[in-house]
């Protein structure tokens, strides 16, 4: 059997090493003929997983360590009968993690807020739900909104709503542009003037979900403090945008070690199903522990007190601000960035909590 992945996913030898040969590609550039003789291909977000790569393969199966499914196109998976699989929820922790800590960094006083400060949440699937769960556990109060998910431990409300009452509001949609509900540009210039002025906007799901230009007009109107993880036009970055946002990383929210080992775990089992294999194997024999920062301290000193050895977030702002070169971040460093990006682990590996 032969099997073609991603360079940059975790853990490919230990899952799939059994099975054949690997063969390690960078994701974004894979082509028709490298895939063609492989019985399996392993993907990221940013392999386009089209009817151009995969008609007239040997394919078998198709598995992304990934949360969406923009980049899969699954009528045509199905069209040639190809199995397929993504990672539904593989790193919801690490991106509510990566939220607050992102909050926590641009308003530290955030942290003794309790309710008089309210988080609203735009997305309550995986990683909104679990985002409300860490939310409250440090006192915030939770506003959240989902036409196709009702939560009874959430309060929910209108996209209005939450757009007038939230101090800050999270991001964690898929992007689609069909359908009653799409997400494609929902924070436009509307959008953004409905917000509260001084509300902090936070994106870690999907960029176009954001207008650019209207961003880039609402911070130059209303100095409000952004954070991105992703881009409309990702994985290039124009130096406008890139000076006007507060807080800034490279698409790396759900970048836990964790969260790349579950996702790989995760259609590993799917993988396994498949072909008719026992998925045995289990990530979290692989990892190696931590330090304690948690014990005997409540979660608010143990946040206060740790937060950036847990977590450097400045490092990644600072990191990639670094690379922007004749007015832009261009693919490969960007790409680079994600490629190299250094060990980061979940809350719980420190004897913190989990949603």
């Amino acid at each position: 059997m032969k099997i073609v992945a991603d360079e940059n996913l975790a853990f490919t030898d230990y899952f799939f090493a059994e099975f054949g040969e690997i063969q390690q590609l960078a994701g974004r550039s894979l082509t028709h003929a490298q895939v063609k003789d492989a019985d399996a291909l392993l993907v990221r977000s940013v392999t386009p997983v089209n009817e151009a790569l995969i008609a007239d393969t040997r394919l078998k199966f198709v598995g992304s360590a990934t949360i969406g499914t923009d980049h899969l196109d699954i009528n045509s998976l199905e069209k040639h009968h190809i199995a397929w699989s993504n990672a539904a929820g593989c790193n919801a922790q690490a991106v509510a993690e990566y939220v607050i800590t992102a909050l926590l960094y641009v308003q530290p006083t955030l942290i003794d807020q309790n309710e008089h400060f309210t988080l609203g949440i735009i997305g309550l699937g995986n990683v909104g739900s679990r985002l409300a769960t860490m939310a409250k556990l440090l006192g915030w109060s939770v506003l959240g909104f989902d036409p196709f998910v009702q939560h009874e431990d959430i309060q929910q409300g209108t996209f209005e709503d939450v757009l007038k009452t939230a101090d800050a509001i999270s991001i964690h949609v898929p992007l689609t542009e069909t359908g009653q509900h799409p997400t494609f540009h929902l924070f436009n210039a509307e959008a953004l003037a409905g917000m509260k002025p001084d509300a902090i906007l936070i994106n870690s799901a999907r960029g176009a979900v954001v207008e650019e230009a209207a961003l880039i007009a609402d911070i130059q109107q209303r100095q409000r403090a952004v954070v991105l993880d992703v881009f409309e036009h990702e994985p290039e970055i124009s130096a406008e945008l890139l000076n006007l946002l507060r807080l800034v990383t490279p698409h790396i929210a759900g970048y836990s070690l964790e969260g790349k080992a579950r996702g790989t775990e995760m259609i590993y089992q799917a993988f396994c199903q498949t072909f008719h294999a026992d998925a045995y194997k289990r990530f979290d024999t692989q990892l190696p522990l931590c330090k304690p920062y948690f014990q005997d301290q409540t979660l608010k000193q143990a946040l206060s007190l740790h937060l950036s050895q847990i977590y450097d977030i400045a490092r990644d702002d600072a990191n990639l601000r670094a690379c922007l070169n004749n007015g832009q971040v261009d693919q490969q460093a960007f790409d680079d960035l994600r490629k190299n990006y250094p060990l980061r682990r979940e809350w719980a590996a420190h004897g913190g909590p989990t949603a």
